[in-house]
């Protein structure tokens, strides 16, 4: 990578750092971004409402591989010192890293835009990621376009600085948000007996999913974390009589998680039925498992190598979920990791993307197009 794009680059993704904005709300975000590809390329960039892409073309009877990179920020408080490009929103900031993935894919439009390639190359950057609507929605783009194969980054804290890792297979859990609400009937306080309240059914449900998440006959990883448990008011006198309970249901095969969120209802209302309550199930937040096509993930790995950076194994599926999931399900591709090395993990209030990771990012990017 050119040091006239990797400063142009630097100096963008502290921009994103310093506008971050919540998923759906990427405003600011989007238009900054279209506006520097405009300033710098000549690429042809398609406005599409909460996100656009970009497209170098070869030709019509060239084929078609797309990138993709998220830009939306999470509700996380950043103090105003932290860095000199601090977030100016309070309570929000780029604790993702999702500011030095559109700032490196931007990296690779400049290059794009001076170098060409042999293929036609969308570029699509994408909104809401972190609640899994926006690789949904963006992921039609696919089939109109009859994009090939797709490709993704996402830092990550803790693998060797500037190593990278692309798993065959899973790459990360598909994850569900889920919430129970149960209805029962309030009563006062000093007579229990005449109201339902829904805190023993929760009670028991809460300690069956441990049980839920065990059974035996999942062949891979499947977890519930609570994340609240909502029952009654402050009101000393009042017999509770509504309740809610908020999960965040993971697995690391979707068909696995389908079945285990089913067997959560299914539990729910049973409990619900003993405890003469009426239950009611939604959902939020729902990702697909990520799924790296091997044959994809290979291309990726093989760039590495050719590059000289490092290549590594992960344990295990990264555990969070990726909305990418999304893209994979309906053509190849891969999403790889570059190592942040000894810094601190993504979501937490010392998180910062290390500006070195652009270019390597760029130039895996250029490397993989070679392949495909």
């Amino acid at each position: 990578m050119k040091h006239e794009i990797f400063t142009a680059a630097t100096e963008l993704r502290h921009q994103l750092h310093a506008h971050p904005e919540l998923s759906m709300h990427e405003t600011w975000t989007k238009t900054h971004l279209m506006e520097f590809l405009k300033a710098h390329t000549k690429l042809e960039i398609t406005d599409c409402g909460r996100w656009f892409y970009a497209v170098s073309y070869a030709g019509d009877d060239k084929s078609s591989v797309a990138f993709r990179a998220d830009f939306d920020a999470l509700p996380i408080e950043e103090a105003p010192d932290f860095v000199p490009y601090a977030s100016q929103f309070p309570g929000v900031s780029h604790k993702c890293g999702h500011d030095g993935h559109a700032a490196a894919l931007a990296a690779f439009a400049l290059d794009l835009d001076e170098n060409g390639a042999d293929q036609n190359v969308y570029l699509i950057f994408q909104h809401a990621e972190e609640t899994g609507q926006g690789g949904k929605e963006c992921a039609a783009l696919l089939a109109e376009k009859n994009i090939s194969e797709i490709y993704a980054v996402h830092n990550l804290p803790g693998l060797r600085f500037g190593a990278v890792a692309a798993p065959d297979g899973t790459a990360q859990f598909a994850s569900t948000g889920m919430i129970l609400t149960f209805e029962g009937k309030k009563s006062h306080a000093c007579y229990p007996e005449n109201g339902r309240n829904p805190a023993f059914a929760i009670s028991e449900l809460v300690l069956a999913l441990d049980g839920l998440a065990k059974n035996p006959k999942y062949r891979g990883m499947t977890l519930i974390t609570v994340i609240a448990v909502n029952v009654g008011e402050h009101a000393f006198g009042t017999n509770a009589g509504h309740g809610e309970l908020l999960l965040t249901v993971r697995g690391s095969l979707g068909e696995e998680l389908d079945d285990l969120l089913h067997a959560i209802e299914k539990t729910a209302r049973e409990l619900s039925a003993q405890h003469g309550l009426q239950c009611s199930v939604r959902y939020e937040d729902v990702f697909p498992d990520t799924f790296n096509h091997a044959a994809c993930a290979e291309k990726v790995r093989r760039a590495a190598r050719e590059l000289d950076i490092p290549v590594e194994e992960l344990a295990e599926p990264f555990r969070a979920s990726e909305d990418f999931g999304w893209y994979t399900k309906k053509i190849p591709g891969a999403i790889f990791y570059i190592g942040g090395g000894d810094c601190p993990p993504i979501h937490t209030v010392t998180f910062d993307f290390p500006d070195a990771l652009i270019e390597p990012i760029g130039d895996l990017y250029r490397k993989i197009l070679e392949f495909c």
